[in-house]
């Protein structure tokens, strides 16, 4: 029997899989004392934009659905995202944003942390919900 079937169906389980993961809902959310808009949300996640009227943002980044984010919200993917952060960290010396394993601490950052932003991909509650995508 030829392994080719095998291999091949495999194949289509793994693309199943991608289209699924990037069917997810994705939401923004940030701290309540956070006013931040949905055009405000490139900027912060490119180190651009570091205040929202007189409060510091603060951008955190979820491991477990970054590139669903970088892919739906930033429209880059993570090479080029690294690369941004690695010269905007040289030129400029503002650190990337922290990362976090997954919704629970991505949710639990942005809730305790005044000027947190962040997305996860569960509904959140407690927190301003800036976007859905």
């Amino acid at each position: 029997m030829s392994k080719f079937p095998i291999l091949f169906s495999g194949f289509f389980l793994a693309m199943g899989a991608s289209a699924h993961a990037l069917a997810q809902e994705l939401f923004i959310i940030a701290n309540p004392s956070t006013s931040v808009t949905v055009a405000d949300i490139r900027e912060i996640f490119l180190g651009e934009k570091q205040f929202a009227d007189s409060l510091k943002v603060v951008p955190v980044d979820n491991a477990a659905v970054q590139a669903d984010f970088l892919g739906k919200v930033l429209k880059m993917d993570a090479a080029r995202y690294s690369a941004t952060w690695a010269k905007k960290s040289f030129r400029d010396g503002i650190n990337p944003p922290a990362s976090k394993s997954g919704d629970a601490e991505v949710l639990n950052y942005v809730k305790s942390t005044p000027g947190a932003v962040g997305y996860v991909a569960t509904k959140p509650s407690n927190v301003t919900v800036v976007q859905k995508y």
